[in-house]
Protein backbone atom coordinates (compact mmCIF):
# COMPACT_ATOMS: atom_id res chain seq x y z
CA UNK A 1 0.00 0.00 0.00
CA UNK A 2 1.48 3.32 -1.00
CA UNK A 3 1.93 5.90 1.90
CA UNK A 4 -0.49 8.96 1.60
CA UNK A 5 0.86 11.93 0.19
CA UNK A 6 1.04 14.72 3.01
CA UNK A 7 2.21 17.94 1.84
CA UNK A 8 2.02 19.56 5.58
CA UNK A 9 4.17 17.09 6.62
CA UNK A 10 7.68 17.85 8.23
CA UNK A 11 9.32 14.85 8.20
CA UNK A 12 12.99 14.83 7.17
CA UNK A 13 13.00 18.51 8.30
CA UNK A 14 15.06 19.80 10.44
CA UNK A 15 13.65 23.13 12.22
CA UNK A 16 15.14 25.79 15.13
CA UNK A 17 12.81 27.08 17.02
CA UNK A 18 13.36 29.92 19.02
CA UNK A 19 11.78 31.35 22.38
CA UNK A 20 10.58 28.08 22.94
CA UNK A 21 10.54 27.52 26.37
CA UNK A 22 6.99 28.78 26.71
CA UNK A 23 4.08 30.37 25.00
CA UNK A 24 3.78 30.31 20.88
CA UNK A 25 7.58 29.19 20.84
CA UNK A 26 6.58 26.04 23.24
CA UNK A 27 2.96 25.65 21.12
CA UNK A 28 5.04 25.70 17.53
CA UNK A 29 7.70 23.22 18.79
CA UNK A 30 5.33 20.47 20.13
CA UNK A 31 3.47 20.84 17.19
CA UNK A 32 6.37 20.91 14.79
CA UNK A 33 7.57 17.54 16.33
CA UNK A 34 4.61 16.25 15.80
CA UNK A 35 4.40 16.50 12.13
CA UNK A 36 8.09 14.33 12.42
CA UNK A 37 10.29 17.33 12.40
CA UNK A 38 13.57 17.16 14.10
CA UNK A 39 13.25 20.26 16.43
CA UNK A 40 15.95 22.07 17.93
CA UNK A 41 14.60 24.16 20.56
CA UNK A 42 16.49 27.38 22.28
CA UNK A 43 15.66 29.47 25.12
CA UNK A 44 17.28 31.15 28.03
CA UNK A 45 16.15 28.85 30.80
CA UNK A 46 16.85 25.02 30.26
CA UNK A 47 14.47 23.96 33.19
CA UNK A 48 11.75 25.53 30.88
CA UNK A 49 13.23 24.07 27.61
CA UNK A 50 13.13 20.64 29.30
CA UNK A 51 9.50 21.17 30.26
CA UNK A 52 8.97 21.74 26.00
CA UNK A 53 11.13 18.60 25.37
CA UNK A 54 9.22 16.28 27.66
CA UNK A 55 5.79 16.96 25.69
CA UNK A 56 7.36 16.75 22.20
CA UNK A 57 7.15 13.52 20.07
CA UNK A 58 10.00 11.65 18.66
CA UNK A 59 13.61 10.91 19.12
CA UNK A 60 16.04 13.54 17.22
CA UNK A 61 14.77 16.57 18.76
CA UNK A 62 17.57 18.91 21.13
CA UNK A 63 18.05 21.87 23.21
CA UNK A 64 20.41 24.46 22.54
CA UNK A 65 20.15 26.77 24.95
CA UNK A 66 21.46 30.03 24.99
CA UNK A 67 20.89 34.04 25.56
CA UNK A 68 20.42 35.17 21.85
CA UNK A 69 21.38 39.05 23.37
CA UNK A 70 24.74 37.95 24.16
CA UNK A 71 27.04 37.58 21.20
CA UNK A 72 29.57 34.40 22.82
CA UNK A 73 26.12 32.60 23.40
CA UNK A 74 24.69 33.16 19.78
CA UNK A 75 27.94 31.94 18.06
CA UNK A 76 28.39 29.04 20.45
CA UNK A 77 24.05 28.11 19.75
CA UNK A 78 24.82 28.80 15.66
CA UNK A 79 28.12 26.24 15.77
CA UNK A 80 25.89 23.63 17.48
CA UNK A 81 23.26 23.59 14.42
CA UNK A 82 22.66 21.25 12.13
CA UNK A 83 21.79 22.48 8.60
CA UNK A 84 18.68 23.29 9.15
CA UNK A 85 15.40 23.43 6.56
CA UNK A 86 13.29 26.07 8.75
CA UNK A 87 13.45 28.34 11.29
CA UNK A 88 10.97 29.57 13.76
CA UNK A 89 12.16 33.37 14.94
CA UNK A 90 9.58 33.59 18.19
CA UNK A 91 12.22 35.09 20.93
CA UNK A 92 9.88 38.03 22.50
CA UNK A 93 9.02 39.94 25.33
CA UNK A 94 6.27 42.83 26.38
CA UNK A 95 6.31 46.00 28.16
CA UNK A 96 3.61 48.33 28.61
CA UNK A 97 5.08 51.89 29.46
CA UNK A 98 3.80 55.59 28.17
CA UNK A 99 5.62 57.23 25.08
CA UNK A 100 6.82 59.97 27.44
CA UNK A 101 8.31 57.50 30.23
CA UNK A 102 10.84 55.76 28.06
CA UNK A 103 14.30 55.48 28.17
CA UNK A 104 17.15 54.51 26.35
CA UNK A 105 17.44 51.40 28.45
CA UNK A 106 13.58 50.74 28.08
CA UNK A 107 14.04 50.86 24.30
CA UNK A 108 16.71 48.41 24.15
CA UNK A 109 14.95 45.81 26.59
CA UNK A 110 12.63 45.40 24.19
CA UNK A 111 14.24 45.67 20.52
CA UNK A 112 17.62 43.57 21.42
CA UNK A 113 15.55 40.49 22.16
CA UNK A 114 12.58 41.66 19.70
CA UNK A 115 14.41 42.95 16.52
CA UNK A 116 18.17 42.65 17.07
CA UNK A 117 18.51 39.03 18.62
CA UNK A 118 16.52 37.40 15.43
CA UNK A 119 18.13 39.46 13.02
CA UNK A 120 21.94 38.66 14.64
CA UNK A 121 20.99 35.10 14.48
CA UNK A 122 19.47 34.81 10.78
CA UNK A 123 23.07 36.55 9.26
CA UNK A 124 25.24 34.27 11.83
CA UNK A 125 23.17 31.14 10.38
CA UNK A 126 23.51 32.28 6.97
CA UNK A 127 26.91 33.49 6.80
CA UNK A 128 28.06 29.85 8.90
CA UNK A 129 25.74 28.55 6.37
CA UNK A 130 23.91 26.25 8.42
CA UNK A 131 20.48 26.33 6.32
CA UNK A 132 19.40 24.17 3.22
CA UNK A 133 18.06 25.38 0.04
CA UNK A 134 14.45 25.82 -0.18
CA UNK A 135 14.29 26.77 3.37
CA UNK A 136 11.60 28.00 5.23
CA UNK A 137 11.94 30.87 7.68
CA UNK A 138 8.94 32.18 9.65
CA UNK A 139 9.21 35.06 12.08
CA UNK A 140 6.38 35.57 14.55
CA UNK A 141 5.73 39.37 14.34
CA UNK A 142 2.11 40.88 16.15
CA UNK A 143 -1.27 43.04 15.05
CA UNK A 144 0.39 44.96 17.51
CA UNK A 145 2.65 46.40 14.40
CA UNK A 146 -0.45 48.17 13.24
CA UNK A 147 -3.23 48.30 15.80
CA UNK A 148 -1.59 50.57 18.63
CA UNK A 149 -2.67 50.36 22.30
CA UNK A 150 -1.91 52.89 24.73
CA UNK A 151 1.90 52.30 26.43
CA UNK A 152 2.67 49.21 24.00
CA UNK A 153 4.91 51.85 21.89
CA UNK A 154 8.11 49.58 21.78
CA UNK A 155 6.49 46.26 21.63
CA UNK A 156 4.40 47.63 18.56
CA UNK A 157 7.65 49.10 16.98
CA UNK A 158 9.60 46.22 17.71
CA UNK A 159 7.03 43.54 15.51
CA UNK A 160 6.92 46.09 12.69
CA UNK A 161 11.02 46.31 12.44
CA UNK A 162 10.64 42.70 12.02
CA UNK A 163 8.22 43.08 9.27
CA UNK A 164 10.08 45.09 7.54
CA UNK A 165 13.51 42.97 7.78
CA UNK A 166 11.39 40.17 6.81
CA UNK A 167 10.17 41.70 3.88
CA UNK A 168 13.65 42.21 2.87
CA UNK A 169 14.88 39.22 3.72
CA UNK A 170 12.73 37.52 1.40
CA UNK A 171 13.92 39.31 -1.62
CA UNK A 172 17.28 38.54 -0.93
CA UNK A 173 17.41 34.52 -0.36
CA UNK A 174 14.62 33.66 -3.35
CA UNK A 175 17.57 33.03 -5.49
CA UNK A 176 18.30 30.25 -3.43
CA UNK A 177 14.35 29.65 -3.13
CA UNK A 178 14.49 30.05 0.93
CA UNK A 179 11.26 31.37 1.73
CA UNK A 180 10.71 33.97 4.75
CA UNK A 181 7.39 34.89 5.98
CA UNK A 182 5.73 36.20 9.12
CA UNK A 183 2.61 35.64 11.08
CA UNK A 184 0.82 38.15 13.23
CA UNK A 185 -1.45 37.06 15.60
CA UNK A 186 -3.87 38.90 17.35
CA UNK A 187 -4.41 38.32 21.15
CA UNK A 188 -2.62 34.88 22.12
CA UNK A 189 -3.21 33.18 25.96
CA UNK A 190 0.60 33.14 26.65
CA UNK A 191 2.46 33.90 29.65
CA UNK A 192 3.52 37.14 27.83
CA UNK A 193 0.25 38.66 28.42
CA UNK A 194 -0.53 36.90 31.46
CA UNK A 195 2.55 38.15 33.21
CA UNK A 196 1.14 41.71 32.03
CA UNK A 197 -0.57 44.70 34.33
CA UNK A 198 -3.54 43.59 33.28
CA UNK A 199 -6.73 42.23 35.08
CA UNK A 200 -7.81 38.54 33.38
CA UNK A 201 -11.08 39.26 34.26
CA UNK A 202 -10.73 42.34 31.73
CA UNK A 203 -9.29 40.13 29.51
CA UNK A 204 -11.99 37.49 28.96
CA UNK A 205 -14.39 40.43 28.75
CA UNK A 206 -12.22 41.72 25.60
CA UNK A 207 -12.07 37.97 24.04
CA UNK A 208 -15.63 38.10 23.85
CA UNK A 209 -15.39 40.91 21.02
CA UNK A 210 -13.48 38.71 18.62
CA UNK A 211 -16.08 36.88 16.18
CA UNK A 212 -14.95 33.72 17.17
CA UNK A 213 -15.22 34.68 20.82
CA UNK A 214 -12.02 33.37 21.62
CA UNK A 215 -8.53 34.45 22.51
CA UNK A 216 -6.14 32.55 19.99
CA UNK A 217 -4.16 29.79 22.09
CA UNK A 218 -0.65 28.87 21.00
CA UNK A 219 -1.52 26.09 18.99
CA UNK A 220 -3.87 27.79 16.56
CA UNK A 221 -0.38 29.66 15.67
CA UNK A 222 1.67 26.85 15.26
CA UNK A 223 -0.58 25.28 12.82
CA UNK A 224 0.11 27.77 10.32
CA UNK A 225 3.71 27.75 10.87
CA UNK A 226 3.81 24.39 10.26
CA UNK A 227 2.17 25.36 6.68
CA UNK A 228 4.66 28.19 5.77
CA UNK A 229 7.07 24.95 6.83
CA UNK A 230 6.31 22.72 4.89
CA UNK A 231 5.96 21.70 1.06
CA UNK A 232 2.69 23.30 1.03
CA UNK A 233 4.05 26.53 0.79
CA UNK A 234 6.50 26.69 -1.40
CA UNK A 235 5.36 29.33 -3.73
CA UNK A 236 4.62 31.46 -0.53
CA UNK A 237 7.45 34.33 0.73
CA UNK A 238 7.77 38.02 1.63
CA UNK A 239 3.97 37.66 3.19
CA UNK A 240 2.64 39.02 6.62
CA UNK A 241 -0.38 36.73 7.67
CA UNK A 242 -2.96 37.84 10.11
CA UNK A 243 -4.69 35.50 12.61
CA UNK A 244 -6.77 36.74 15.04
CA UNK A 245 -10.37 35.02 15.33
CA UNK A 246 -11.92 37.22 12.73
CA UNK A 247 -11.47 40.53 14.31
CA UNK A 248 -11.22 43.57 12.47
CA UNK A 249 -8.28 44.83 14.39
CA UNK A 250 -7.59 48.57 12.78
Amino acid sequence: MSLQYNPFSLSDKTVLVTGASSGIGRGIAITCSKMGASVMINGRSMAKLKETFSLMEGDRNTIVAGDLTDKASLMEIVGKLSKLDGIVHCVGVGQRMPCKDLTDNDISQVMDVNFKAPVLLQAEILRQKKINKGASIVFIASIASWSPSMGNSMYSASKGAVISYANCLSLELAPRKIRVNCISPAMVWTDLIQNEAVDEKQLKEDEKKYPLKRYGQPEDIANLAVYMLSDASTWMTGSNVKISGGGKLS
